[in-house]
């Protein structure tokens, strides 16, 4: 079997290549990458030597390259990860949110009917998130029925995403699968999102920002965990179903800020209470969703996934990561990685 993933050496994909080419020693994993700034090889490199790796630099929105790609290995699946992913950025820059994640899905699509049609055993997954469902009240959760209702740039083209893979797989027959997650936390994630960029904040003593109450609430996914329940869903999921994976782990976003502060303390030798004192509240962002909690029985229910370890215990095995690679960290705050591969692969 051959899987291409999109968006491979970023943070979700480079531990979904990792977990394929690790257990499936007999697939041709081939990640595709347009090494742009969360993307990375050096999170890839305890396994970029392994026979069934393969890498190639492309970008979703050229279609010169997808056919290339698809011609090249005759890919029997897709886990479509590529993405812009940053709420702040999308409210800065819409439009590079609407190219990558809408234009580049539906060429990704495209390319794939006009290959697999006619074949059978072929399976287009689509990662997404739960930002497209829009925000909760203080209670209730995410199902898959729940309806969509964006808020920002980024949740309204990860939802037009959405709706044209589901579409391909009405008009075509497209053998489809979506899966909506909760916010993902873990190693080798560019520190622009909450944890990561905290944890680098406190290592370099910098303001660590939170925005307006701070009781905005949001489920938590360890990365790990996440790329197990793509696997399964990849293997055992239906087509044209949709699931949601959740981390059952609602925190209010300054209960999160203290537990890591407490944390990053007592794991680097400081005094209690050094790292809180870093906390500044800033001018809330627009269109802010109060609250995201997802319900995964479905998951649990037909497939058996379940998170394997607690809020606490993934926070402490992340907090080790970036604590023992302080060089990964310093390359990509730098951008020192993106010099030396952007010169490679010319």
């Amino acid at each position: 079997m051959t899987i291409i993933v999109t968006g491979g050496a970023g943070f979700i994909g480079s531990h979904v290549v990792r977990r394929f080419v690790t257990n499936y020693p007999g697939y041709r994993i081939v990640n595709l990458d347009a090494l742009t700034y969360a993307g990375n090889l050096e999170n890839l490199r305890d396994i970029e030597q392994e026979p069934n790796y393969f890498f190639e630099k492309g970008n979703i929105l050229d279609t010169g390259d997808l056919e290339r790609i698809f011609s090249q290995y005759s890919p029997d699946g897709v886990i479509h990860l590529a993405a812009e992913s940053h709420v702040d950025r999308s409210i800065l820059s819409p439009l590079d949110f609407v190219y990558t994640n809408i234009i580049g899905t539906v060429n990704l699509l495209s390319v794939a009917r006009k290959h697999w049609t006619g074949t059978k055993g072929k399976r287009f997954y689509h990662v997404s998130t739960d930002e497209v469902y829009g925000a909760l009240g203080a209670t209730g959760y995410f199902t898959e029925e729940t309806k969509y209702d964006p808020h920002s740039p980024y949740s309204a083209s990860k939802a037009s995403s959405d709706h044209f893979v589901r579409a391909y797989g009405d008009t075509y027959q497209l053998p489809v699968i979506v899966t909506n997650c909760s916010n993902n936390y873990g190693p080798n994630h560019f520190p622009e999102k909450l944890i990561p960029l905290f944890i680098n904040n406190i290592i370099e003593k910098k303001p660590l920002p939170v925005y307006g109450d701070g009781l905005y609430t949001r489920d938590w996914l360890f990365v790990k965990d996440h790329a197990v329940a793509i696997d399964l869903v990849f293997h055992k999921g239906k087509d044209f179903e949709t699931y949601n994976i959740g981390g059952f782990n609602e925190r209010k976003n300054i209960d999160l800020v203290k537990l890591l502060c407490k944390m990053m303390d007592e794991k680097m030798g400081n005094a209690p209470g050094t790292s809180e004192k870093l906390i500044t509240y800033v001018k809330d962002r627009p269109g802010h969703d109060r609250r995201y909690a997802i319900d995964a029985s479905k998951i649990n229910k037909e497939l058996g996934w379940k998170p394997s370890v607690t809020f606490e215990e993934g926070l402490s095995q992340t907090i080790d990561w970036y604590l023992q690679n302080t060089e990964w960290l310093k390359h990509v705050t730098s951008g020192e990685y993106q010099q030396y591969y952007q010169k490679q692969y010319q």
